[in-house]
């Protein structure tokens, strides 16, 4: 089984504030790497999962720990998870 490397990108979003560009696998290898990634950023972040191939329930409670100051944004492959798992309830999520 071959294991896509996460990769992290800190950039600024459209309207200046932060944005978290995530790609790879998120699971529970890594997840401490994207919960310290969020934490880094002072304030609300935008975190981009739309290059994300995989994640996990230790990826998803990272992401409902911080559901205060998070905003995702997904593509198709991610959607159906965050749906299922009740975060879209919490956070706002755009599609890619």
């Amino acid at each position: 089984m071959t294991h896509t490397q996460l990769t992290l990108t800190h950039g600024r979003a459209s309207d200046s504030g932060a944005l978290l560009t995530v790609a790879g696998e998120i699971d529970m290898s890594n997840s401490g790497t994207l919960a310290d990634a969020i934490d880094d950023v002072p304030g609300p972040v935008v975190v981009d999962l739309t290059e994300v191939e995989y994640l996990d329930s230790a990826g998803l409670n990272v992401l409902f720990a911080r559901a205060d100051r998070i905003e995702l944004i997904t593509g198709p492959l991610l959607e159906r998870v965050l749906t299922v798992s009740g975060l879209t309830r919490l956070v706002t999520v755009r599609s890619a």
